[in-house]
């Protein structure tokens, strides 16, 4: 199995509108495949200006904010393509398309690494902030997936919000268990949400 990178990938449109979207980021040698399923901003976006960014976030709640339409987050402009960046990440790259494989449900666009750089230090893991991003994940997959799978892998995802989340953590898991309880016609939670600050 290859190395995939979950992370957020910024496009730009023919008019300049910006799309960001959590993307994992498939390693093939010395490039990055982006696969894309079809309808998307994304393949539009790169048929248009096949150039694209994909950062770090340093802050879990964009990638469960992006899965639940929050996408309205602090950009930057890259260094090196036309485009922006997501600004609090703890790092970014950016690449160009150098190959398309075309597919009627998912292309492929290969890109290939012209920058990167490291923005903040890096301290540590956080067993909540992968807990998100597996229930983010599941999150885009209720279409494809029985509810008591959901339910199971997001009941054991949650012993890691409940042991190791902090304010930030809480808050992106809130925002996917809403979607995912809407999804499935819920109005119990796997956790119960924290008291209201007086």
């Amino acid at each position: 199995m290859p190395l995939i990178l979950e992370t957020i990938v910024t496009t730009t449109s023919s008019t300049g509108d910006l799309h960001l979207v959590p993307f994992g980021l498939i390693q093939d040698g010395a490039e990055w495949v982006l696969a894309p399923f079809r309808p998307s901003p994304t393949i539009l976006n790169l048929e248009s200006s096949p150039v694209f960014a994909a950062s770090s976030p340093s802050d879990v709640r964009v990638i469960a904010g992006a899965v639940t339409g929050r996408r309205d987050w602090a950009t930057l402009p890259c260094d090196r393509i036309p485009g922006r960046r997501l600004a609090d990440s703890f790092g970014h790259a950016e690449f160009e398309v150098v190959a398309v494989e075309p597919d009627e449900t998912r292309p492929r666009y290969r890109g290939r690494m012209v920058y990167a750089a490291a923005h903040i230090p890096f301290f540590g893991y956080n067993r909540a902030q992968a807990a998100v991003l597996e229930a983010a994940i599941l999150s885009t997959r209720l279409h494809m997936l029985e509810p008591d799978k959901i339910l199971t892998e997001m009941r054991y995802h949650a012993i890691a919000i409940t042991k190791t989340a902090g304010p930030a953590e809480r808050e992106a898991w809130d925002w996917i268990e809403d979607k995912v309880a809407a999804a499935l016609g819920r109005s119990d939670r796997i956790l119960d949400k924290p008291p209201a600050a007086p």
